[in-house]
């Protein structure tokens, strides 16, 4: 599977073809070093490791150290696996960029959503909260009942109710490409993807177009 890491720049808008305003989310993607190849024969499975950001020597381990060297590519501080249905044909040392996806493309875009803390059930499941008349003074954003008392006596497991919201690995799907400049490193979706400005975030190839592919073959 096709993939890049990169970091979230922000939101923007562009203009498409037909004048119409389309928001977009700008990806500084790559560039990333494939520092390990797997193969079924000799690990089992398939697969890429890649990496991002260089970084000095000093602000990694040992065996980061180790590993980097062995491999002969730059000092990076983050490394991710990509998995792959077939042997890959990238090698140890390949350098990916942005031009890896073309304008639109289809992707996915995975990365660890904003972490918001403990939040009630209004903000964090969408309920509608308690009537606002009838002289109702403090149960405006409450939950309500989850369950009788009697029987089962308790709240089932897997009820929706308030509880830390974000900082969870996320994956937004089926996000467009509007543009691809690779000479900036920069690749541009359409729509928002997880985590705030900076964070680190994977664009891969999208899975369920693999899936539709695989079945009309």
């Amino acid at each position: 599977m096709r993939g890049i890491l990169g970091k979230k720049v922000g939101m923007t808008q562009l203009f498409d073809k037909s004048g119409a305003v389309v928001p977009v989310t700008i990806i500084e993607a790559g560039p990333c070093y494939v520092t390990q190849v797997k193969t079924a024969e000799t690990d089992g499975y398939n697969a890429v490791q890649i990496g991002y950001e260089e970084v000095v020597e000093r602000k990694l381990t040992k065996g980061q150290r180790g590993h980097l060297l062995k491999a002969g590519t730059p000092m990076v501080r983050r490394l991710r696996e990509l998995r792959y249905d077939a042997t890959p044909s990238l090698s140890v040392g390949d350098v990916i960029k942005a031009d890896i996806f073309a304008e639109g493309e289809l992707v996915d875009v995975a990365g660890v959503s904003k972490g918001r803390g403990f939040s009630g059930a209004v903000k964090r499941h969408g309920f509608a909260g308690g009537p606002k008349t009838h002289g109702q003074s403090d149960r405006h954003r409450a939950t309500g009942s989850r369950g009788a008392g009697t029987t089962p006596g308790h709240t089932m497991p897997g009820k929706l109710a308030p509880g830390q919201y974000g900082n969870a690995n996320t994956t937004v799907q089926n996000l467009k490409v509007a543009l691809v400049d690779a000479d900036r490193n920069l690749i541009a979706v359409r729509g928002a993807i997880p985590g705030p400005r900076g964070a680190l975030v994977v664009v891969s190839e999208s899975v369920k177009q693999l899936r539709r592919a695989k079945k009309a073959k």
